[in-house]
């Protein structure tokens, strides 16, 4: 089988989902200096399935994608991945997992090939299955031709992709990725985007931390919303959507809405919000309050479907948060 998994489709891969999941996570708890960051989460992954981990600054991703990785050990709960648990059974399920980090950690001084080559002998794989591996993985990275350069002369786009196929390097089930597009531009997170589907179609899983909740969107299966080191939603982005916000969103800006306003328009819908000068009215049917907004000559118009970011708002307020 390729190190990039065997070719199936989306829809053969969820009806051959069993319910054995390949990581699982229960009750986990950490503290730090008496203070709790991560309060009695659980959640599992299946094969072939991306499952997204979302929230503010502060809301304990980090932590728990720690715990998951067995870079910390929790205060209490159980993690359990591939027949073993972790931290005990560590190696054994590291074996398994592929790390993109948020941060770049290739090394300067290795070309391309060279940092492909160095990281799988980590994993004890002989030269032999390297040298094999390799260009089906620079391929896959769109990196064909950057064999033999080094990261510096990389975009940040290709190192992003670099690193990926260097967590492929291993053939591993369950993919880990930190903020994987973060400082791309829109090209280039499309292509990363592109890259990450294509794994799931062929039946990796991946579990993915991100603060763009169009790529939480585009990508996720199911999401599992943190907020100050507890789970508050779960599910998949479509049924979070529907269970949580109304179907409509109109955001009105370009001119300020007193109080007086506010008042006269607010039966239209079923919720009203204000971030500085725009209003956002959430509704079922907008058709009233269409209706209504166009008496302000002045006022400026957006009307779409509720999405993720709104759902994201909603669940974990508009506050700036500190931390990380």
């Amino acid at each position: 089988m390729s190190v990039l998994g065997a070719e199936h489709t989306e829809a053969s891969t969820r009806l051959a989902r069993t319910p054995q999941a390949l990581l699982k996570c229960e009750g986990l708890e950490k503290s730090f200096a008496g203070k709790r960051v991560v309060k009695s989460v659980s959640f599992e992954i299946y094969p072939g399935e991306c499952l997204g981990v979302i929230g503010p600054n502060g809301a304990g991703k980090t932590t728990t994608l720690k715990m998951l990785l067995g870079l910390l050990s929790p205060d209490q709960g159980l993690i359990t991945a591939f027949g073993g648990q972790m931290p005990g059974d560590a190696l054994m399920i590291k074996s398994h997992l592929g790390v993109v980090s948020q941060f770049d950690t290739l090394d300067p001084d290795f070309s391309c090939v060279e940092n492909l080559l160095v990281f799988g002998r980590y994993f004890g794989l002989p030269k032999e299955t390297l040298k094999s591996r390799i260009p089906t993985l620079l391929e896959f990275a769109a990196l064909t031709n950057k064999g033999q350069d080094k990261p510096q002369a990389l975009s940040g786009g290709m190192k992003r992709r670099l690193s990926l196929a260097r967590a492929l390097i291993n053939d591993p089930q369950l993919l880990v990725l930190d903020e994987p597009t973060t400082g791309l531009d829109p090209q280039a997170r499309h292509l990363m985007w592109e890259r990450l589907q294509q794994l799931v179609q062929r039946g990796k899983s991946i579990l993915l931390t991100t603060h763009f909740m169009d790529e939480a969107e585009r990508l996720c299966d199911r999401l599992v919303v943190l907020d100050q080191g507890e789970i508050i939603a779960l599910g998949s982005p479509k049924a979070l959507i529907a269970e949580h916000l109304e179907a409509h969103v109109v955001e009105a800006y370009g001119m300020a809405l007193g109080e007086s306003e506010l008042q006269r328009l607010h039966p239209y819908a079923e919720r009203v919000e204000k971030s500085g000068e725009t209003v956002f009215f959430y509704a079922n049917d907008v058709t009233a309050l269409l209706q209504a907004l166009q008496d302000y000559a002045r006022l400026r118009i957006v009307h779409r479907p509720a999405n993720l970011e709104d759902l994201f708002l909603k669940l974990t307020g508009r506050q700036m948060r500190e931390g990380s």
